[in-house]
């Protein structure tokens, strides 16, 4: 499945932030031992008053999955565009990528998780 992305709705049931970071370290791992290349993460953008704070929180800890290197890279949804030089080196690891409906709509309720 190289270049394959995977599309995964964290926010559904709007769980807790330690829910929701739990739901993200998961699918991380299930896609690289499935040979995903990339996750979608729609977490919400904070209109109903939590997303904001489980996009903040994820954001975060995705930062420190980076630095550990632990993914590759992520991309807010918001930066997610041909414009943007870590959106062209994603495209690189999944082609799938420059066919999403988020491509250059930013969505700042989602982020581009890119894997190992």
């Amino acid at each position: 499945m190289s270049g394959a992305l995977k599309e995964v709705n964290i926010k559904y049931d709007l769980p807790t932030v330690d829910a929701a970071i739990k739901r993200i370290t998961f699918n991380i791992r299930n896609g690289v031992a499935s040979g995903i290349s990339a996750v979608k993460i729609i977490h919400g953008f904070g209109s109903t008053g939590s997303g904001g704070k489980i996009r903040t929180e994820a954001r975060r800890y995705l930062e420190n999955q980076k630095q550990r290197g632990l993914i590759r890279d992520y991309i807010p949804g918001e930066k997610f565009s041909i414009f943007d030089d870590a959106t062209l080196k994603a495209f690189q690891y999944c082609d799938q990528l420059r066919r999403d409906s988020d491509l250059e709509r930013h969505n700042n309720g989602i982020t581009i998780v890119i894997l190992k």
